[in-house]
């Protein structure tokens, strides 16, 4: 679930709560204003640790990606310059047969 609907839902949900305490409240006015405030700052701070959890998570999440591209990144190094290795010597062997064949044909027809 995003955090995104989290925050909303837990809004909703004090907005809802504030509304029906008021309504339903068999206490003076002033009272249920205190007991809605206490359970709004509860409220927030449990949201607040959630959004902590929440940007902790990623933030391990991000750095393990961030991990992960960087080996991936260096194993592509390591075969790009495996491939060029492999390159240069079958180049220099077709190279080193077609001398010995251009020798072979020159002394040939001598």
């Amino acid at each position: 679930m995003s955090s995104g609907k989290v925050i909303l839902g837990a809004i909703a949900g004090l907005a809802t709560g504030a509304i029906l305490g008021i309504l339903f409240a068999p206490e003076k006015g002033t009272d249920t204003r205190k007991k809605i405030a206490k359970k709004s700052k509860e409220s927030m701070g449990d949201m607040k640790s959630k959004y902590e959890d929440v940007i902790a998570s990623l933030s391990s999440k991000l750095e393990s990606v961030k991990k992960d591209a960087s080996q991936l990144f260096e194993h592509g190094k390591e075969v790009a310059e495996d491939a060029k290795d492999d390159a240069s010597k079958l180049y220099s062997g077709g190279r080193d047969l077609a001398q010995e064949a251009k020798a072979r044909a020159a002394s040939q027809i001598k």
